[in-house]
């Protein structure tokens, strides 16, 4: 005899189909950027330092919770040496020596907050005196690949030549755990080509855990990968001067279930973006039998927050040659321009397969310039490429983002799941 399955299994079973069908953008049963984050960190009452972070930790380390801690010029965690940080510790960059923490290749950082007690890293000026590039920032070093030659690098920030170095033949390495943690006010400029990065990952392994990472008003780029391989998951990236993500030196990168909140005039003169995908940053010093960036990108959203005005801000997605980024289930709303295309690539289809577009909402954008090139010639082109080729693969809208999201009001804690609304395709 045949049993009748309950009418409420039934319909909880098609409100899951639903919801796999329609999630695009960042996603999940509940909101998941509550209770750990702060999108006003200017206003965050940190206490004053009574323990001072400075030189070479060569031991193995703790940081607790009762303390807070300056960060004290650069600071580095040297080869077979764990720094551990209890969660909730509160760790404040000095301003004036440009307090920075370097994870040098083979050390490990365990910095494993919890939802309800983040680890933070900020500014240690006062309250309503905080600004982008108060302190250096975090720099991991790697022994997973790069398509450098040789296979070894040297990140130029001013590092002592001995602990600046990553790169090596393990894509599964390790480097500890970033996860529950928030980044303030990091980026310092270092001269007038250069400036820190809120968390620069070089050489990273996969087996390295980076999950629920908050980087709000970085000086530079929020996150920033030379080479390795990384898995990189519940990332925000909150008003950053650069780039939001930046991946170069061959990175294979997983990235998904992340945001980069933009605002019009937080960004920099010289061109800003959420995505910067290239694959060497100089032709001469790169093996090209080692592979090139690969970004794989889903359940992304990418918001300019103020939809009318572009301001300084610049396309949503740089890509340069000999780099593959597939971005999948993803929102990109508020961008005149959703991707720019190295002058260096072409309209040839080789290349242009490696841009894979699918199940992505494009909001608030021009349909004429949704994919450019910088060489204007290949525009006309370009556009009926794309659009013939990402045929039913990309929806077009014209919301506010109030309408696109469940609470995009970042006073409290903002909610960027879709709305799921119904959206008329244009």
């Amino acid at each position: 005899m045949k049993k009748k399955l309950p009418l409420t299994f039934i319909c909880f079973l098609i409100s899951m189909i639903s919801f796999a069908q329609k999630a695009k953008g960042i996603e999940s049963t509940s909101n998941w950027m509550a209770n750990w984050t702060n999108f006003k960190p200017a206003a965050a009452e940190y206490n004053e330092a009574n323990y001072i972070l400075n030189g070479i930790i060569n031991k193995d380390t703790k940081l607790f919770k009762k303390n807070t801690y300056l960060l004290t010029g650069v600071v580095y965690v040297t080869q077979n040496t764990t720094l551990t940080i209890e969660p909730g510790t509160v760790i404040r960059g000095d301003d004036k020596t440009c307090g920075t923490l370097v994870i040098a290749k083979g050390a490990k950082i365990i910095a494993e907050g919890t939802e309800t007690d983040p680890i933070i890293f900020s500014s240690n000026k006062e309250i309503g005196t905080r600004r982008p590039g108060d302190w250096g920032g975090i720099l991991l070093f790697g022994n997973a690949p790069i398509n450098k030659l040789g296979g070894i690098s040297f990140l130029d920030f001013n590092l002592d030549p001995q602990y600046g170095f990553y790169g090596g033949q393990n894509p599964e390495d390790n480097s500890g755990i970033l996860k529950y943690v928030r980044i303030e006010y990091a980026g310092r400029k270092i001269n007038s080509l250069k400036e820190l990065n809120g968390l620069s990952m070089a050489g990273i392994g996969s087996n390295t855990t980076l999950d629920y990472i908050q980087i709000s008003y970085s000086n530079d780029d929020s996150f920033e990968c030379y080479g390795g391989n990384v898995n990189l998951n519940h990332l925000i990236s909150y008003r950053t001067t650069d780039d939001d993500f930046d991946f170069t030196q061959g990175v294979q990168a997983n990235i998904s279930n992340s945001i980069a909140i933009r605002y019009p005039y937080s960004s920099d003169i010289s061109g800003s973006r959420c995505f910067e995908i290239d694959t060497y940053d100089k032709v001469e010093n790169t093996d090209f039998t080692q592979k090139g960036t690969n970004i794989t990108a889903e359940n992304m959203t990418l918001v300019n927050m103020e939809n009318n005005d572009q301001g300084l801000i610049r396309e949503s997605i740089y890509i340069k040659e000999n780099s593959s980024i597939s971005l999948k289930n993803s929102i990109v709303s508020g961008f005149n321009t959703v991707a720019l295309l190295g002058s260096k690539i072409g309209n040839d289809s080789e290349n242009l397969r490696k841009i894979i577009l699918e199940k992505v909402l494009i909001n608030n954008s021009n349909t004429d310039n949704v994919f450019i090139s910088e060489k204007s010639e290949f525009n006309s082109d370009l556009k009926n490429w794309f659009f013939n080729i990402n045929d039913g693969k990309l929806e077009f809208s014209n919301h506010n983002i109030n309408e696109l999201f469940v609470n995009p009001n970042i006073r409290n804690y903002p909610d960027f799941r879709f709305k799921n609304v119904a959206l008329a395709n244009k």
